[in-house]
């Protein structure tokens, strides 16, 4: 069975592009054949996944085409692919319309669980709410899980490991604070020169992140 799922965050700024962009090196590098797809007519992010995937990233937008063009695309570029990544945009819930254009609205069009990557920086327990809200609030968005982004110890792990046992929420790990694995904004992401090696980022992401378990999504 093929892979399939979006990668999503609450808010921009979560690290949703860094922890795609080393999912689907990793996962390339380990002879996989990963389609990229991104949310929204964005031009920037897929000339990131096209560097590392060797592959096409194809763009769903709900906005500009309709809900059957964006399975279509979705159906022809992933045939041949062993896993099918979809970076959202923005929030998870942020359309033109409330939450008509979102990520959320292709996750469901398209029938693919979402992961979910929030910045775990200065939170604690609080962060149990935050999931609760976005875990519940559509009950036709299903979720693989959530991965912790930039976290500071490992007390700092077990309690978000706690917030998912309470709210029986997979855990799909914890990956430590880092600039040198952080995506910039230099030139308007128009200067791909820092973003060519995964090296480092793909290492962290094996040792801290459950990426096996995403292969069963």
């Amino acid at each position: 069975m093929k892979s399939q799922f979006l990668i999503a965050a609450p808010t921009s700024g979560s690290g949703k592009t860094t922890l795609a962009r080393g999912l689907m090196a990793l996962l390339t590098n380990k002879g996989y054949r990963v389609q990229p797809f991104k949310c929204g007519p964005d031009y920037i992010d897929t000339k990131f996944h096209e560097a590392v995937c060797g592959r096409p990233s194809i763009n769903l937008d709900t906005f500009m085409t309709t809900p059957e063009h964006v399975r279509e695309l979705f159906a022809q570029y992933g045939a041949d692919a062993d896993i099918c990544i979809v970076e959202g945009m923005m929030g998870l819930f942020d359309g033109y319309d409330r939450d008509r254009g979102s990520s959320a609205e292709i996750a469901r069009l398209l029938d693919i669980p979402v992961v979910l990557v929030v910045d775990a920086r200065s939170s604690g327990y609080s962060m149990a709410a935050l999931l609760s809200g976005f875990i519940r609030f559509r009950e036709d968005v299903r979720f693989a899980g959530v991965i912790f982004n930039k976290v500071g110890s490992e007390k700092h792990i077990q309690m978000l490991r706690q917030v998912c046992e309470d709210l029986n929420l997979t855990c799909l790990g914890c990956l430590p604070r880092d600039s040198h694995i952080e995506q910039g904004t230099r030139y308007l992401g128009l200067d791909f020169s820092e973003a060519t090696d995964c090296t480092t980022l793909t290492q962290m992401i094996e040792k801290h992140i459950a990426w096996k378990s995403l292969l069963t999504r």
